[in-house]
This record gives C-alpha cells, structure tokens and sequence, in this order.
C-alpha cells in the first residue's frame, strides 16, 4: 500500500477517533487515544492497511520526537507542582512488578519456550522497566537466538499496545476524590495550578489563534531542538538521545518569546495521536501465531503481573489513578508513550513526571534485565 494512503488512513483514524469522542458518550470514556489504537488495530488485522509501513517508521520515529517537543514547550517549570516523590514511588512498584512478572513467567512457559526463556525474562524485564531500547540492547548483550529475539518483538508490541489502552481506561476504577489520597505532589489532591488548567484547556483547542508566525516559529525551534540534540548526543553518545531533546526542549520553553507561540500542544497533540495509531497498526496477531503463542502468554503475563502490584499496591497506598497509569506506562512503553498518556488523560501537570521516571527506566532498565536473565537462569535451571 502507498505510504500516502496509509498515513491518510491513520489520519482518517484519528480525526474519527477525534469526533466519536466528541459525540458519543462511551467512546469519551474510553477516550480518542484508545479510540485510534484499537481503530488502527482491527484496520491492520483485518487486511485493510499493512503491519509494516515506512510511515510507521516516521511515527515513531521524528514525528513522535516533534510531537514531545511541541507539547513540552507548552511546559512551564516554575508553575509546575513538585512531583517527584509520589511519581517515583509509584514507577519503583512498577518496575519491581515487572522484575517479578518476568520471573514468575520464565518458570510457568519455559518448558514450552526452551532453554533460552531466562534470555527472554531479561529483555522482557529491560523493556517494561524502560521501554523497547533496552529489550534490544540485554538481547544483543545475552544473543538471544534471532526467531525468539523476533517474536519477542512482536509479542511486545501488541502486549503494550493493549496496555496503553488498558492505562487510559484503568484510572476511571479509582475515585476521583479520595479524603488523604496521595496526589502527585505527595499531598491531599487540591485545583491544579492555574499554567496546567490552561495547558489541559489547550489540549483541544490553542487559546490564541495560531497564525503563519507561530507555525513557522513552533517549526524552527522544533527542528533547531532536534538538530541541537543530535549534535550534543554525538558529543556524548553515553547520554540517551531523548534526554538531550526534552532538556533542550524545557530550557526552549522557558523562553518568553517561545511561550507567545500559540499551538504547539494542538499540533503536538495530534502527531501524538498519529503514533498512537501507529502502535495499533503495528500490532499484526499473524506475527505471533507463526512462531507459537507460548511468548506472547509470556509477555502478556508479565505486564499483567506488573499491572497487578502497581495498581494493587498503589490502590492500598492511597496513590492517585492517574499517577498510577503513567508510571506503569513509563515502565512499560517508556518516556513518549507515558508523556502521550498523560496528555491523552488530560493530566499535563504529569508530563514532566511521566518523561522523568520513563528516562529515568531507560536508564536502569538494562542492568535490572542482565540481573533478572542470570537470576532466572538460576531458578528455571
């Protein structure tokens, strides 16, 4: 299929899920976020659009990163609430529920994987503590044997996919209100300040009108901020990429004449919308019954043991709902996808948070899954 008519199917998607929201009680409950993931999932499974595409590519590719510019210059520090604590207390439960999943997993599907099923806990370990960049990297580390390495991928992204929707929908189960729940900051749950009232208000709709001058202005210094952090990651390969981009990004923000810039979040927002759909279309069933379903159950069990201790654990501590699904989401989709949830949760005082712990994930999630692989090794042997 043309990669034109592609990206204007998953536009197609995103401006349905766009208007099923506005005008259809249930699906404004599920939200458009999830509306455009399991839109572009039935189009990819059935045969109406391909599961590998250039344009899937570009989505999780540069237009995400424009997209996490866009919204994080819509960020003001010196209004944002400290969140810290509570943010990080929830993302340790989190990984430590993935680390337990992936090894409570290992032992009930390794007769059915083979001997490299500790292999597998460390990757699955890695990438739902931080994201898909440490699956890759405590594969290539453990040679992980190349058809297992595959599926492996495959089974995650469809396991994450569906989390992301599960995430979206799994904080309406909390009360909106709990007398001494734990809000972000650590303290009981008050307004929000007014700089995130007005961002969650221009998640939809820019408050100025966006003229000529603000799209060619939001153009320049997105793509100066790409350009910026490519040439420091060079400097300093050991940095991960997307640290640079959302340090580069944040400082930008705090620039008044950036600030005057009307539609970042709108336009943001929207390419976020499209990686969404994106991960939908990715998510090809096919490709996980031709290797055997035994490593999908593997990682499916993972994030749903995972999900079991943060949101159970989190529910008894008294930790709001929202924290809870954007730390699980920064541990198993990492720092884009949990910064996608929070916007798409209408929560944008828990952007910055949701990026924070996701690179933070990425940084520890390769020695957490090189110490699951040999822990499992261990036990299954």
């Amino acid at each position: 299929m043309s990669p034109v008519l592609v990206l204007f199917v998953l536009t197609t998607v995103v401006l349905a899920a766009l208007w099923l929201e506005a005008h259809v009680t249930a699906v404004k409950k599920l939200g458009s976020a999830a509306t455009a993931i399991l839109m572009a999932l039935v189009l990819s499974n059935t045969g109406l659009i391909p599961g590998t595409s250039p344009v899937y590519d570009f989505l999780m590719g540069q237009a995400v990163i424009a997209g996490v510019i866009l919204v994080l210059l819509s960020v003001n520090l010196s209004s944002l609430r400290e969140a810290g604590r509570t943010m990080l207390l929830a993302f340790a439960i989190g990984a430590v529920g993935s680390a337990v999943g992936a090894v409570v997993m290992a032992r009930l599907v390794s007769g059915l994987v083979g001997p490299d099923t500790w292999k597998l806990s460390g990757q699955f370990t890695g990438t739902y503590i931080g994201g898909g960049m440490n699956y890759a990297a405590v594969g290539q580390e453990l040679q992980t044997r190349s058809d297992l390495f595959a599926a492996g991928i495959a089974a995650d992204v469809i396991v994450t996919a569906i989390w992301l929707v599960a995430c979206l929908v799994l904080p309406e189960l909390f009360p909106r209100r709990q007398d001494g729940a734990v809000d972000p900051a650590g303290a009981a749950p008050g307004a929000p300040p007014a700089a995130a009232q007005g961002l969650a208000a221009r998640l939809r709709s820019s408050v100025e009108p966006m003229t000529l001058m603000d799209f060619a202005g939001l153009t320049f210094v997105t793509l100066g901020t790409i350009w910026a952090a490519d040439l420091v990651t060079a400097w300093w390969p050991g940095v991960p990429r997307v640290i640079w981009l959302t340090t580069i990004a944040l400082a930008v923000a705090q620039v008044p004449t950036v600030r005057t810039l009307s539609g970042s979040v709108v336009v943001g927002n929207f390419l976020l919308l499209l990686f969404l759909a994106s991960n939908g279309a990715k998510s090809v069933i096919a490709n996980i019954v031709s290797v055997g379903p035994a490593i999908f159950y593997f990682a499916a069990g993972t994030v749903a043991i995972h999900g079991v201790i943060i949101f159970g654990l989190g529910r008894l501590l008294r930790i709001n709902g929202d924290v809870l699904s954007i730390a699980s989401q920064a541990n198993v989709g990492g720092a884009t996808t949990a910064m996608s949830l929070a916007a798409a949760r209408r929560r944008p005082d828990l952007i910055l948070p949701g990026v924070a712990v996701g690179m933070l994930g990425n940084a520890i999630g390769n020695y957490a899954g090189i110490a699951v692989a040999y822990l499992t090794r261990s036990i299954v042997d």
